[in-house]
């Protein structure tokens, strides 16, 4: 059962001159002498817990915006006879602080609230107390989006989705082939870079096998839980696909022809936020410690073990980058949660700074391979009407076969050859330059026999048949060590 079903009484008290932090300064005091326990404080907010026999039975917060403070009473142990004890517990509480504020110079005042830390501890925040990880209703709390924990249900799901709709069209859910990957949207170099730029984010929401999915989505589920109710669901959803989009652009520039794909990125993009707000303010410096030591441990483990064949690296490293980036950007908003403005131009601010930089960095990413494909189309065109030689009626008339041979098939060759020499000087992969040297050893075979063909056209001679089929039989063992296709 949730909390948001327990007995609460809220009262709005208005400030009037009274600065905010001096109200919570004497919201402190005042529930010390009252005997609550467990008071925490920071720059916009105030809990308390008021115990019996140190047991929990009611939490008192207030939140401020503008120039009011929102008082709430919450029951914990759900009790309807003890409505009235909420209301009691606020009234109560702005007596005591009314009766202390004619008690404290107001300099007393500014100079305690000037000490207030920018948060609340990370246990005790309002979002973190009602959502983060509700065991109590099982492991189905991971998928079920509640207050504080909502985007991230919503992105585990969505991802589950996508894997078994892939599944269901055939593609394997242990090893699923590259084809079928490319086909859904992973991130492939000559592709993406092919006016195909949405597979920077269709990406992250596709998995190698099920066990990736389920290696993803444990780790997601469990920054969610963590960053989300800090973040709120707007800010964490436009980290998460911000982080996502870096995350692709590394794997982009990194790789020439790997098939990069799942959420891993973005993950690591939400633990670089996380990581940004604990070297800040935040969030309280003993929670900040401990949380800072085991993110960093999660971090690096992960990074050492991404140097192992098969795993992206470069994903990992560009959506930890963006992630910091993001989360020192976003700082000055959470520090000062209730100016409006200050919040939209931060997430607005880091957004487009984001999308500009990859708009900028997709525009400029070499691509030697989307280029040697383009230009090695035009070699199979040509060849395909040079070889139509073989292909000519044997009744054809000797000058146009002539005419075939010399004006079309040796043009064509000559010019596949200068082609090869040309787009083995880009910046390929080894494995290309390699079958660009069987490739001109192709066309400098192809060029000589069918030189000796016109020759033995134009003398009209079955003279060079024994050398034109030498050259035929080097043909088929170069073809084969190409592609495996004989040669005609």
């Amino acid at each position: 059962m949730t909390r948001h079903s327990s007995p609460k009484y809220t009262q709005t008290y208005t400030l009037n001159s009274l600065p905010g932090t001096h109200f919570l300064v004497l919201a402190q005091k005042a529930a010390q002498k009252l005997g609550w326990e467990k008071t925490y404080i920071n720059q916009s907010s105030f809990f308390a817990h008021v115990l019996s026999e140190d047991t929990i039975e009611y939490e008192v917060q207030i939140t401020l915006e503008e120039d009011k403070a929102y008082l709430q009473s919450e029951s914990v142990t759900n009790s309807n006879t003890i409505a009235d004890r909420n209301k009691e517990n606020i009234l109560i509480l702005i007596q005591t602080i009314e009766e202390l504020q004619s008690a404290i110079q107001p300099e007393d005042l500014t100079q305690q609230a000037s000490e207030l830390p920018s948060t609340l501890p990370m246990e005790t925040s309002e979002a973190y107390h009602e959502t983060a990880l509700p065991t109590d209703r099982g492991w189905l709390w991971a998928f079920v989006p509640v207050e504080g924990y909502f985007v991230t249900p919503i992105l585990i799901i969505l991802n589950i989705v996508i894997f078994i709709a892939m599944a269901l069209a055939g593609v394997g859910i242990i090893e699923p082939d590259t084809d079928s990957l490319i086909q859904w949207g992973a991130n492939f170099k000559p592709y993406t870079l092919d006016n195909q730029w949405w597979r920077l984010l269709t990406c992250v929401f596709i998995h190698i096998g099920i066990f990736h999915l389920l290696m993803n989505m444990y780790a997601l589920m469990f920054i969610g839980a963590l960053l989300e109710p800090f973040l709120g669901k707007l800010r964490f959803l436009t980290a998460y696909l911000l982080t996502g989009l870096t995350a692709s652009l590394a794997s982009l520039w990194w790789h020439d022809l790997t098939v990069s794909a799942g959420a891993s990125g973005a993950i690591f993009g939400m633990y670089g936020v996380f990581l940004a707000m604990l070297t800040t303010n935040l969030i309280e410096k003993e929670s900040r410690q401990s949380l800072l030591g085991s993110i960093s441990v999660f971090v690096i483990y992960n990074l050492v073990g991404g140097l192992r064949g098969g795993i992206d690296n470069a994903a990992h490293i560009g959506g930890l980058v963006g992630g910091i980036v993001i989360g020192y950007a976003l700082s000055p908003s959470l520090l000062k949660p209730t100016q409006k403005q200050l919040n939209t131009f931060s997430l607005g601010g880091i957004t487009l700074l984001i999308i500009l930089f990859s708009f900028v960095v997709y525009t400029y990413i070499p691509n030697p391979i989307g280029e040697y494909d383009t230009r090695m189309q035009n070699f199979y065109d040509r060849q395909a009407v040079a070889l139509r030689v073989y292909e000519m009626p044997e009744s054809t008339p000797r000058d146009q076969l002539l005419i075939s041979v010399r004006d079309t098939g040796l043009v064509y060759w000559k010019q596949n050859l200068q082609l090869v020499k040309e787009v083995d000087k880009l910046n390929l992969p080894e494995s290309f330059h390699a079958k660009n040297q069987k490739l001109i050893q192709y066309c400098d075979l192809r060029i000589k026999s069918y030189e000796l063909m016109y020759k033995a056209l134009l003398e009209n001679t079955d003279a060079y048949e024994s050398q034109l089929d030498t050259y035929y039989k080097k043909l088929a063992t170069v073809l084969e060590d190409i592609n495996g296709k004989p040669a005609k």
